[in-house]
């Protein structure tokens, strides 16, 4: 197991410096700089910041000086608002977001896995097909509808939840619903058709067999490999979530991750999309190494040697 993570963090550590010069490569491709379109900035001043942030140097010498601040935890400043850092975007917006995709991840798990046991258990009766109906419905409309859907009836015309802020329990029911029901719908789908494959292996009808109750056969033998499947698309559906999306919290007015991204974007903030994307990769490698590291208390057949 200690060889198998060491191997993981090398690859980790190769993986996360490729994206490090990708993103960099591609932000210094686009044409112009970081103050090219700010129309009050003329020509002197705007070269007086190229050379405040070392712009004007080689790009092998940008580079290595973004790469030792990056390995020192140092995403840069803002070009776009002085005296600000990426970190201190991060360290703001990562724990809003965080905290709205812990609960959308709670929400997720505990409507997700029993739709999709009891779909399996009542495969082709009615309660089957009305969960793999709303399942399809979920998978199919984008969040951001979703979002527009639960605003207008919950908030305008039933006036029972506020449309933007979660500074209550009653701001986080409408993101949450919005940013959790494509995962719901999506890991719903994905229990039922794991768990009917595992209930036609023939350890299954074994333990039939000896006279065990349906809910024993479920819950004690074919639960835990049923959940295999889900926990391998779990890791990034952690990552996604904790990191903020971008259209719901623009919507719903949230001050996470997802929105300093979106103006990083529309203003060309390069070292803000460069550190929040690098970051992004990182969280989502780790997510999915502890996932990985999971399979071996879900189902003891797997070793890594």
């Amino acid at each position: 197991m200690f060889r198998y993570f060491i191997k993981r963090l090398v690859m980790m550590l190769v993986a996360i410096f490729f994206i490090i010069l990708l993103t960099f490569l591609m932000m210094h491709a686009v044409p112009g700089g970081p103050f090219t379109n700010d129309k009050k900035l003329s020509p002197q001043i705007e070269e007086a910041m190229n050379e405040k942030y070392h712009l004007n140097d080689p790009l092998p010498v940008q580079f290595k000086d973004y790469l030792v601040n990056v390995l020192h935890g140092d995403f840069g400043p803002s070009y776009k608002y002085p005296g600000k850092t990426v970190n201190g975007f991060i360290g703001q917006g990562f724990p809003v977001s965080a905290r709205l995709g812990f609960i959308t991840i709670l929400f997720v798990l505990l409507a997700a896995i029993p739709m999709g046991i009891v779909a399996a258990v009542r495969n082709g009766k009615w309660q089957d097909m009305l969960l793999m109906a709303l399942a399809t419905i979920g998978v199919t409309i984008p969040s951001f509808v979703i979002a527009s859907l639960l605003i207008y009836f919950f908030a305008f015309r039933l006036n029972w939840l506020p449309t933007y802020g979660i500074d209550s329990w009653k701001g986080y029911v409408l993101p949450v619903i919005a940013l959790g029901g494509y995962s719901v719908s999506y890991i719903a789908r994905l229990m039922r058709s794991s768990l009917l494959e595992v209930m036609g292996q023939d350890y299954i009808r074994t333990a039939r067999a000896k006279g065990l109750s349906e809910f024993h056969v479920i819950t004690r033998h074919a639960l835990r490999n049923a959940l295999i499947p889900v926990i391998t698309v779990l890791g990034p559906t952690i990552a996604n979530l904790m990191t903020g999306s971008f259209v719901i919290e623009k919507i719903f007015a949230i001050p996470g991750l997802g929105v300093y991204f979106v103006n990083s974007v529309s203003q060309r903030d390069y070292t803000t999309i460069m550190g929040v994307t690098i970051f992004y990769a990182a969280f989502l490698m780790v997510m999915v190494l502890i996932v990985d590291l999971f399979y071996c208390m879900i189902d003891p057949r797997i070793k890594y040697d």
